[in-house]
Order: C-alpha cells, then sequence, then structure tokens
C-alpha cells in the first residue's frame, strides 16, 4: 500500500500556520530594539550549558531565543514558563518547540509524561539539569516531574540534533536537552504563591532570597513546595514535596562559583493504560479496580486462594520515589585567556512503581540450599503453606552516582580551544522486595522497606537481585574556530566516551536463569566526531550545519536473566546475545534570520541510525534477545517563528514534518520455538507524528496577559507494521494574568488563570514503541497495544506575590 507523504500538511496544520503568519506580519510595524532581545550564550559557570542575554518576554512569548549555533537548538524561557499551571514540569513546557512530541498523564504535571523529539524517545537522548546528567544510569529513563519547580527555572533547551561535545552521557543517539536553575535574586525577598484547582488540586510554594551580602559576594535562596491533586480518571492522587537551593559567590573578579541542591519525595497512583478493547467496554474513564477484593479466610489443610482484581486493586499501584541532585560549579581565570571550570555532582534515588498487586504462592519462596525455588512460608496464618495470598511487590531501584567534570579552556588568536574530562560511577541496586496487604488493601509500606517478606532462612523474597556498577568516563576536545572577520565560526569536536557494565544477578524468587548467581562485565567505548559552521551571509542572514556520530552503551537489563540474552549452558550463565552499541549519525543544515521586527530559523535534518537497540531474535539460537534490529532512517524539515511585541501582541509558532523509515524486516520468535519475520522494510517507526504544528499568541496591556496556546499532533503509528494507527489531535490551553498594585508589605501581587485542554479533546498515545503488529503471523500471536489517554479540561488559579 502506498504511503502518504510525511510533507503533506493536513488540513488543521494549515490552518494554524496560517494563523501564526498573520499574528507575525504585523511585526513589520514593529519597534523594537535587537538588543532588547533574548540570545542564548555560553554560561561562563556550568559546562556545556547556555545563559540569557537581553529580556526572556522580547521575543516569541519567551518561547524562542536567538540563536548563534552551529546546530538546531529551541529553548523555553522564563518569560513563558512563569505564565503555565505552577504544578508543570519539563516536557510540558517544551511541548511547542519544532520537533518535540509530548504527552503528559494529567494536566498538572505532577504524574509525569513522555517525550519524543524527532522520533527519538526521552531514553535515547541526554538530559541534564545544572549541567548534571539525570537519565536513569541503568535504563536512561527520565522523569520530568522530579527534578525541579518551574518557578526556579530560567532557560529548558533541547538539541534536536546532536548534543554539544562536553556533554557528560554514555546513551544519547538523540540530542539533548539542558534545563537551568536561576541564580538567587540580587535583592532580598520573600515570595508566596497558593494555587487552587479542579481534581483537588492545591500547591503551596514559599522562597526566600537572601539578597547579595558578604560584600556583595555572596547570594543564596531556598524553596519548599507541596502539591497534591487527585487523578482525573479512577481513585487516587499525587502527594509531591520539593525542596530546591541555591547559591551564587563570587570571591574575586576572577572566580566565580555556583551550585545548587534539588530535593524530591513523591508518591502518586498510576494511570492505567487501557487497550482499545477496554476503551471500547470500560469507556474513556476506565481504570484500576476501585475496590479491593478482601483476604479469603484460611483454613487448615486446604488450599485457599485469594481473588487478585483485574485490572489490578488501585491501591496497589503507586509510584513512591525520593530523590536529590547536588551539584557545584566553579570557574577560575588562570591566565588572560585560559579559564579551568569544574563541576562535581552527586545523584541519589530511591523508589519503585507499577502494578504491586501480586498473587503469591506460599511455596514460592527460594530453597537456598538447593538454588531453587519452593521453601514454603505460612503468609496468611492459617498453619499451612498451601495457599496463595495476595501481597505487595514490585521493582525497587536505589542508586548512588558520584561524578565530576573539568574543563579548560584558553583563547589563542582566533581559535578557542577546549580540554575537558568527565567521569562518574553510577551504583544501580535493583530489587523486588514483597510485603504484606492488609484487609483493605493497603500494603504495610508503600515504599516496600518495612516489614519485608522473608523466607524460611530469613533471606527476603525478591522477585529480582541486580546490582550494576557502571563506571563511566570521557575525554573530549574542541576548537571554535573565528573566521571572516567573526563573520563565521567553524567548530570541530571530538568526544570519547567509555562505560563499563558490571552486572551482577544474586539468585532471586523470579525463577528460570534468575537462579543462577552470575556477574558479567562488558565494555563500550566510541570515538565521535562532530563538524559544525555558522556564517553570516549578510546583515540578519545565518546559515549554519552541523554533523556528528553520537553513541548509546546498552541499557543494564541487557544482561539481566529476564531478557532472554542469558543461557545456562551445564549449570553455567553465557552470554549468548550479541549486546552492542547503537549509533547515530545526525546532520542539521539550517537558516537563520534575525532582526528586530522577527526571528526565523528553518532546519532540514537526516538522521541514520545503526545497531539499534531492540528485542530481537538471534537466528542461531532462535531466542529472543536484546540486540542489533536493524537501521532506520530519520529525514525532515524544522521551522521556528517568533515576533517581537507589536500593539501588545507577541507571537511564536513551530512547524515540523518528519518520518522514519524502517530499512529492514525484523525477525522474531514465534513464541513456540520457531520464528517468523516481519516486513517493516520501509514501515514507519512508531511514536513519530508526520506533522507537527504549535503556536503561541499573548498578549499583554499593563498590568493584564492573556495567552492562547496550540498544539497539533499529526497521525502516528502504534506498531512497527503499521498496522494500528493513532489519529492526529489538536489541544488548546488559554492562560491569563492579572497584577494589582502593590498594598502595604505585600508587593507585586498577581493571580493568574490557566485552563488546560480547553476544548476538552480526547486523545490518545501508545505508552510503548515496542509493539511489533496487531496481526497474528504464523504461529506468532498479535501484540496487544495500551494507550494513555489525554486528560481532559482542568481549570486553576493561582495567587502569588512578594514580602
Amino acid at each position: 500500500m502506498k504511503q502518504p507523504s510525511p510533507f503533506r500538511l493536513a488540513r488543521t496544520a494549515r490552518a494554524a500556520a496560517l494563523v501564526l503568519a498573520g499574528a507575525t506580519a504585523a511585526t513589520v510595524f514593529a519597534q523594537a530594539s535587537d538588543a532588547d532581545q533574548p540570545r542564548a550564550k555560553d554560561d561562563g559557570v556550568r559546562i556545556g550549558t547556555i545563559v540569557i542575554t537581553g529580556q526572556g518576554d522580547k521575543l516569541g512569548a519567551g518561547q524562542m531565543l536567538k540563536e548563534d549555533a552551529t546546530k538546531a537548538r529551541s529553548t523555553v524561557t522564563r518569560a513563558a514558563t512563569e505564565k503555565d499551571r505552577a504544578t508543570g514540569n519539563t516536557f510540558q513546557a517544551m511541548s511547542l518547540l519544532p520537533g518535540v512530541n509530548t504527552f503528559s498523564h494529567d494536566a498538572t504535571g505532577l504524574f509525569g509524561g513522555t517525550i519524543s523529539v524527532r522520533g527519538f524517545t526521552a531514553d535515547q537522548m541526554g538530559v541534564t539539569i545544572n549541567g548534571v546528567p539525570v537519565n536513569d544510569s541503568g535504563s536512561y529513563s527520565v522523569f520530568p516531574q522530579e527534578y525541579a519547580d518551574q518557578e526556579n527555572l530560567c532557560t529548558q533547551s533541547v538539541a534536536q540534533g546532536n548534543p554539544d561535545v562536553e556533554s557528560p552521557h554514555i546513551g544519547a543517539t538523540g540530542g539533548a536537552i539542558n534545563i537551568i536553575s536561576c541564580d538567587p535574586e540580587d535583592k532580598r525577598r520573600v515570595r508566596f504563591a497558593q494555587t487552587l484547582g479542579g481534581l483537588k488540586l492545591s500547591r503551596t510554594f514559599v522562597r526566600v532570597d537572601s539578597g547579595r551580602f558578604a560584600g556583595d559576594m555572596a547570594k543564596v535562596f531556598a524553596s519548599f513546595s507541596h502539591s497534591e491533586a487527585d487523578k482525573w480518571k479512577g481513585l487516587g492522587k499525587a502527594k509531591r514535596d520539593h525542596i530546591d537551593a541555591a547559591f551564587s559567590l563570587d570571591p574575586t573578579p576572577d572566580a566565580h562559583v555556583v551550585g545548587s541542591v534539588l530535593y524530591n519525595k513523591a508518591v502518586n497512583h498510576n494511570f492505567l493504560a487501557p487497550t482499545l478493547a477496554q476503551l471500547a467496554t470500560g469507556g474513556y474513564y476506565v481504570d484500576f479496580t476501585p475496590v479491593f477484593p478482601g483476604h479469603v479466610k484460611g483454613t487448615n489443610g486446604t488450599a485457599d486462594k485469594d481473588t487478585a482484581a483485574s485490572p489490578a486493586y488501585y491501591g496497589l499501584t503507586m509510584n513512591p520515589f525520593e530523590n536529590a541532585i547536588v551539584s557545584v560549579s566553579g570557574s577560575l581565570r588562570l591566565a588572560e585567556a585560559t579559564y579551568l571550570k569544574v563541576q562535581p555532582y552527586y545523584w541519589y534515588g530511591y523508589g519503585t512503581g507499577g502494578t504491586q498487586q501480586r498473587a503469591l504462592s506460599e511455596t514460592a519462596f527460594l530453597n537456598t540450599s538447593t538454588g531453587k525455588t519452593g521453601a514454603g512460608v505460612d503468609l496468611n496464618g492459617d498453619g499451612d503453606t498451601l495457599d496463595t495470598v495476595v501481597v505487595a511487590n514490585s521493582s525497587v531501584t536505589r542508586t548512588q552516582r558520584p561524578g565530576v567534570t573539568a574543563e579548560l579552556s584558553h583563547v589563542l588568536g582566533n581559535n578557542q580551544l577546549k580540554f575537558g574530562l568527565w567521569y562518574e560511577r553510577a551504583q544501580h541496586r535493583q530489587t523486588g522486595p514483597a510485603v504484606a496487604v492488609d484487609a483493605n488493601g493497603n500494603p504495610t509500606d508503600v515504599w516496600l522497606r518495612d516489614g519485608q517478606l522473608v523466607g524460611p532462612t530469613g533471606k527476603p523474597f525478591e522477585s529480582r537481585d541486580w546490582l550494576t556498577v557502571s563506571p563511566a568516563y570521557q575525554a573530549y576536545v574542541a576548537d571554535t574556530i573565528s573566521v571572516m572577520d567573526n563573520a563565521g565560526v567553524i567548530q570541530l569536536g571530538l568526544r570519547a566516551p567509555t562505560i563499563t557494565r558490571k552486572f551482577t544477578n544474586t539468585p532471586s524468587e523470579a525463577g528460570g536463569a534468575s537462579l543462577v548467581g552470575y556477574t558479567f562485565q562488558k565494555d563500550y567505548s566510541d570515538v565521535l566526531p562532530q563538524v559544525g559552521t555558522r556564517f553570516t551571509i549578510a546583515k540578519e542572514h545565518q546559515v549554519f550545519a552541523n554533523i556528528g556520530k553520537n553513541f548509546r552503551a546498552p541499557p543494564n537489563f541487557a544482561f539481566a536473566p529476564t531478557n532472554n540474552n542469558i543461557t545456562i549452558v551445564g549449570g553455567v550463565p553465557v552470554l549468548t546475545g550479541n549486546v552492542k552499541a547503537e549509533t547515530s549519525i545526525a546532520t542539521d543544515v539550517g537558516y537563520r534570520y534575525q532582526s528586530s521586527l522577527m526571528t526565523l530559523s528553518a532546519t532540514a535534518f537526516y538522521v541514520a541510525f545503526k545497531d539499534r537497540q531492540s528485542n530481537a531474535l538471534d537466528p542461531a539460537t532462535l531466542k529472543s534477545i536484546y540486540t542489533n534490529a536493524g537501521d532506520t532512517k530519520k529525514q525532515g524539515l524544522e521551522f521556528e517563528i517568533g515576533s517581537p511585541t507589536f500593539a501588545g501582541f507577541t507571537a511564536y509558532g513551530s512547524v515540523t514534518l518528519q518520518k522514519e523509515t524502517v530499512k529492514d524486516n525484523l525477525t522474531v520468535t514465534d513464541g513456540k520455538g520457531g520464528s517468523v519475520t516481519l516486513a517493516t522494510s520501509g514501515k514507519q517507526f512508531t511514536l513519530t507524528p508526520n506533522t507537527m504544528v504549535g503556536t503561541s499568541v499573548q498578549y499583554a496591556a499593563g498590568p493584564l496577559y492573556v495567552r492562547v496556546k496550540v498544539k497539533y499532533t499529526g497521525k502516528q503509528y502504534a506498531t512497527l507494521m503499521n498496522d494500528e494507527q493513532v489519529p492526529a489531535y489538536t489541544t488548546g490551553d488559554l492562560d491569563a494574568g492579572y497584577k494589582f498594585p502593590d498594598f502595604g508589605i505585600l508587593k507585586s501581587p498577581l493571580i493568574r488563570a490557566n485552563i488546560s485542554n480547553i476544548g476538552n479533546a480526547k486523545y490518545r498515545n501508545p505508552n510503548s514503541n515496542s509493539q511489533l503488529t496487531t496481526q497474528a503471523v504464523g504461529a506468532r500471536a498479535a501484540d496487544v497495544v495500551s494507550y494513555y489517554l489525554g486528560a481532559p479540561r482542568l481549570f486553576s488559579l493561582t495567587f502569588s506575590g512578594d514580602f
């Protein structure tokens, strides 16, 4: 069947583009200073980050900066995010940027969400906050609701193609996201904000700034927020406590130090991701079971069996997590044109998630003498070990991750040279404990720390027991060469990341290969060149180009006994899978127009993806293993436009046209010892909408502002065989605020309203990009796709003021 062209705008997309063109056409009459408009500039202290010069609200409703980078990069500023709902997260803030496809589990942002950029998912991108890598050290996952309060962030940027040479990542084949906190205020201030809204939304925020002290050398701030909201469907809620703190110190004119502490503790209930069949029978608001069936009364000598609710009982679908990020960044001038930057950091995380409900056999415990399951424990107290009892069990992860980056830079004539080193050692402990559940369905401890069930020998029950130690390091060198009297630059860069995956499996109750203890250690490294250039071809006109190679080492679970990479041969575990790193070569070619009247960026991109990590069949063993599942290619166009303020109006818009094509057919197991080949060659990859359009139009007059944001997301596919299509959808948000005059000690009192999904659109996104086909092929059964559903309209009010 002929595939439709991705470069054919849908009717809705064309309409959105026309609205944007109309909004920005008036800029030809605008009177604005180019110097006032915001521009991206390399951060002089933090490594691999940017700061803003100019004023963020002077261009594109705060959604855009003027850029001089040699690659595509888009940034949303504080001027835009301070008008968003206060509970929002980074993925929501970036939703209008070109190439970005985001989805939030709810409108508040407290439940998290997903993101893909040019079809690359979050676990294929490098994400940093204040220069610290925050991708999960094992799986590379990203959890946007954990990192910071939006009030404390200045910029949130995405490099859609290649990460910077100094990026501290070993898992980024698809660009980078950089989040930067604002420094403390120069003047002493106390800020208070209270948010109330639908779904029992409540948030209290307090921030205290010291102002400059110690002879104006130092300043600090600390903030605390508490947020709660109910789920929009089913029972359950989110509760989040968050602390941000930062300092800035200028001990001498040649030395500058900044640091931050970001702490988060949250307990959320999860949303059910239904299948199309569940949607058809249960409706749009179908969710987890609201009532716990209870426990069967135990009878000695009888094999009693608890009823496990289906879907699971909502009280046993919890996501508690606690994490902290501590970093210090220092810059010291060693000589007239020589600087040293050093940034140590520490990342800590502990939590669990998913579905805890488990019907556990009383004889499912490990017999440490025989190395097999079958040891019995009386879980319900009826005097036998014949029963099956519902308990709370899920995967727990505890991560400790210290690291440091150091960079020496020197200006030599027209050359700006950088030499850097990055090192970290991540210890990733993953277990699967279980605790009892009372008659009302409440687990003994939602964190699964206290009251763990133990076997006859005193060993805790574990549905997994893994330890991954991942020391990683990277050396890099870069040269930025100024040419043609500073009309152009040429950037040459080279980085060489290396990581060691040392994976240890301790025998656990998971069965199969999990019953055998083993340790595998494997090193991954590559040399990654990057070349970029940017030229000013005439006043206000730039062209740029960038090409680079990127690298992603396999996640730690590629070595897990549950991933079919491990085969027990003669009682000895053998790594039978060819677990390779994946690589990509990304190319950006673009044009920028930057004047006081309008800023425009247009980028054409092409990405060649090799050795994509995926579950596929090894023909030699007929096992489904984590290995190379073939090559893909991505190509597309991205447009971004922003206007200054004219008669109170400012506007922003982006358009993305893209296509990702699978180059090879995929061979997979059929579940019965054989294999089937799927005709995936030429198919489009999942989670890659062909068309996306984002617009923001803002009007401000004195103390009043009103803003409308619209996002169109084109059709996409839920399966690699393209046999289940996800319909296109459009969402819109309305934000407004009014600043009142000062009143006594209350300064800058502001009330703002936020309405999400104002049209109450219903839409869905696949919860995974790994489903292959909804059709049975040979002896292989069909896959069933589950979906995240779009949250309905939500209204909230926030009052804030300074003291």
